[in-house]
């Protein structure tokens, strides 16, 4: 290596590396979240939100839509299944698999909780303008 030119090791910066934005970012929106939806975890909001957007799904493919392992997605399942947010029954198709729907309780639920969801989004990216919080967005799809 030419010694005029710096190595990785004398370059390398922990606070201008993605993974670790990312990661602070997070924990900014976990901050957030816990706040405006103290009721809930991000999990959870996430499949009834998923729920209430497609309707009854398997267990697996709801696991899919959320980006949660299928652990995860049971355990999360199984949750919102003792609270009565959610209705699991074998498919009529293939009895070993599940089909999962809001129950009434559930639907009502994330309905009230969707304004506080979309709140916790607002003052996550309250910094940001409109144009730069669409951005974001478009980029972090891309990852």
């Amino acid at each position: 290596m030419d010694k005029s030119t710096p190595s990785p090791i004398e370059t390398y910066r922990l606070d201008a590396q993605i993974g670790f934005k990312l990661r602070l970012a997070n924990q900014r929106h976990l901050e957030v979240f816990s706040r405006v939806l103290p009721q809930t975890t991000p999990t959870q909001l996430a499949v009834l939100a998923k729920l209430l957007e497609v309707g009854d799904v398997s267990q697996n493919h709801l696991g899919r839509m959320v980006g949660m392992d299928a652990a995860t997605t049971k355990g999360v399942v199984d949750r919102l299944q003792k609270k009565r947010l959610l209705v699991v029954t074998p498919s009529q198709v293939d009895r070993r698999r599940l089909v999962i729907c809001l129950s009434k309780q559930g639907h009502e639920l994330i309905a009230d909780m969707i304004p506080s969801a979309i709140e916790a989004s607002r003052q996550t990216t309250a910094n940001l303008t409109n144009r730069e919080s669409a951005r974001l967005v478009e980029l972090l799809d891309k990852l």
